[in-house]
């Protein structure tokens, strides 16, 4: 078989569109985060980038997507130590090369690992985190991947549907934010002190760049270009815009007012419900579950403070909640019509409760499993090397405590570090008076002065 250049050009680009989610969820995570922690947070999703993009080539990709059994893959199948650059390296019958659905799939993993640290934001050690995604992304987000997508427990035996990844991404992510939560437990001051987002204008850049980078995450999932990636296109774009309008409705309707964050907060919530669902259901039922997706969500998100856990930036309530109501949507509307993967139809198109059986089933898989080994591996990690900062550096700003930088100190402080401001006249220091007669004795000291 030859290569199709038509197919691998649009997975080039879809892979590219996946990479660019990521940092669009630094500045996602960022813009919704404290200013003092803006930058460790961000932190942990280009860390992410750098950590597991490594490890999914030496072994993630053979552990994912290896011919095995039920929970993994075949270890030296596609072993990072060796090379794919002959005619017969292709991916099953699409005409794409090995390597290029390699880095597809890599791109679907650093976003898994860095969907976790909004949870996290503001108490975490930097060195710890990154402990924590070598351990989880391996023991965890590599199996789930075989489970789901390469043939084993989920995707294969049971016959659980995930086309992009409700099950495998984003109740995966969710589960493990909630355990590690649990371990670290709540910031300082939390509920009583305010914890509103610092730059809403970067929530909303964010959120645009997770949506225009999210059509190459679904729709490229069908690895091919044809008529189920156009259908997952529109159902992409049709779920999220109803999520974002349900979500602003919920909130109108219960504070009186919409807001920015809440609009895109819904688009995100839309994009993770859509994710599992999007070629398997009809545009009509895509924007009825954004619409409840979006409203859902606006509600769950609130359930931290009744329940009391403190969840940062709401991953459980976006990414666990939604990607269960995606993963159970399958079986709700999931029809044949529209896809040949479609076994049975489902409960609400004619079907009966198999399928939503079966999505049950696969999702309450990954919960148990991620939130098992997220919570054991967060409990060894806070019990050896530490997983939170002090409480100092935490009310300081664990910005400066743990990267020696803050995002928005544009002060000059010696030599030429003023930059392009300095050269702007902006945040210059202003010249020293000349000394008077009163003033040519050296001050006493500001320390001296209060004690005395």
């Amino acid at each position: 078989m030859e290569i199709d250049t038509g197919n691998t050009a649009w997975l080039l680009v879809s892979t590219a569109l996946v990479l660019l989610m990521t940092p669009g969820l630094a500045l996602f995570y960022g813009g919704l985060n404290r200013s003092k922690g803006v930058l460790n947070m961000m932190m942990m999703s280009f860390s992410s980038i750098g950590l597991v993009s490594i490890l999914w080539l030496f072994y993630g990709f053979t552990v994912a997507f290896g011919e095995g059994g039920k929970f993994w893959g075949d270890l030296g199948q596609y072993l990072g130590t060796k090379t794919f650059v002959g005619e017969s390296d292709l991916w099953g019958e699409t005409g794409i090369p090995l390597y290029v659905f390699i880095a597809f799939q890599m791109m679907f993993a650093v976003i898994t690992v860095a969907l976790i640290s909004g949870a996290l934001s503001d108490r975490t050690k930097f060195a710890g985190w990154l402990v924590f995604a070598f351990g989880w992304a391996t023991l965890v987000y590599f199996p789930v991947a075989h489970m789901v997508w390469g043939g084993g427990l989920i995707g294969g035996d049971i016959g659980a549907l995930d086309f992009a990844g409700g099950t495998a991404v984003h109740i995966n992510a969710g589960a493990a934010a909630l355990a590690l939560v649990l371990v670290l437990g709540k910031r300082v001051g939390w509920p009583r002190e305010s914890a509103k987002p610092h730059n809403v204008p970067l929530v909303a850049l964010g959120a645009g760049l997770l949506w225009f980078g999210w059509f190459g995450f679904n729709a490229g999932s069908e690895l091919t270009a044809d008529g189920v990636t156009a259908l997952a296109f529109v159902n992409t774009q049709v779920a999220t815009a109803a999520a974002l309008l349900g979500w602003i409705v919920v909130e109108w309707v219960r504070d009186g007012k919409p807001t920015l964050v809440g609009a895109s907060s819904g688009a995100v919530a839309g994009l993770v419900a859509i994710t599992p669902a999007c070629a398997f259901i009809t545009p009509a039922a895509s924007v009825l579950l954004g619409i409840v997706a979006g409203a859902v969500c606006a509600v769950a998100v609130g359930l931290k403070y009744r329940l009391g856990y403190d969840d940062s930036l709401d991953v459980v309530g976006v990414h666990f909640v939604g990607g269960w109501i995606g993963c159970l949507w399958i079986g709700l509307f999931g029809t044949a019509s529209v896809s040949s993967l479609v076994a049975s139809d489902g409960l609400l198109v004619g079907g009966d409760a198999t399928l939503l059986g079966k999505q049950a089933l696969g999702a309450l898989i990954v919960t148990v499993y991620s939130f098992v080994i997220a919570y054991a591996l967060g409990f060894v990690i806070d019990k050896t090397i530490g997983f939170r900062v002090s409480a100092e550096a935490e009310i300081e700003g664990i910005d400066v405590a743990e990267h020696a930088e803050s995002a928005y100190d544009l002060s000059p402080t010696t030599g030429s570090s003023g930059g392009a401001f300095a050269m702007a006249g902006i945040g210059a220091t202003r010249p020293a008076p000349e000394p008077t007669d009163a003033a040519e004795e050296p001050a006493e000291p500001v320390s001296e002065k209060v004690a005395g």
